[in-house]
């Protein structure tokens, strides 16, 4: 069971480590503006539609943690290492795989696995930024 004076001090530190307040994660997350008020003060305990839509916007945010306080937040389990980045420059100068083809018309497909090595790896999330500050997600599942 999820204590809930553990679970505020979480929440708040989720508010505080994104810079947001209660009103504009409630936006974010997609939930009543009143549903957070609540939570915070104790009255109503979290619902799992509203842990899964924090796990889906925030994928920082380990499930655990946010349950019951084992794990981190954000996630840092495994130091990200230059070789695990995408865009690696000090690896090559070959694009990377998941975006190589041949004509660059072709569309790149994400749900073909990429292999490097022993590892094979499928894109979850593209995210794109625009100029003017704004972004796009792509969840190819």
């Amino acid at each position: 069971m999820v204590n809930t004076e553990d679970f505020i001090k979480r929440l708040e530190k989720l508010l505080d480590y994104y810079s947001l307040t209660a009103s504009s994660f409630a936006d974010k997350v997609g939930v009543q503006r009143s549903s957070i008020s609540h939570l915070l003060s104790g009255r109503n305990k979290p619902s799992l539609d509203f842990i899964l839509k924090i796990m889906e916007v925030f994928p920082e945010v380990d499930l655990y943690w946010i349950l019951n306080g084992k794990g981190n937040f954000p996630k840092n389990d495994q130091e990200a290492k230059p070789s695990d980045s995408l865009f690696d420059i000090n690896s090559s100068s070959e694009m990377p795989a998941v975006f190589a083809t041949q004509n660059s018309s072709e569309n790149v497909s994400a749900e073909k696995p990429v292999s490097e090595g022993n590892v094979s790896r499928k894109a979850v999330k593209i995210v794109i930024f625009y100029s003017d500050s704004t972004f796009k997600e792509y969840h190819p599942e």
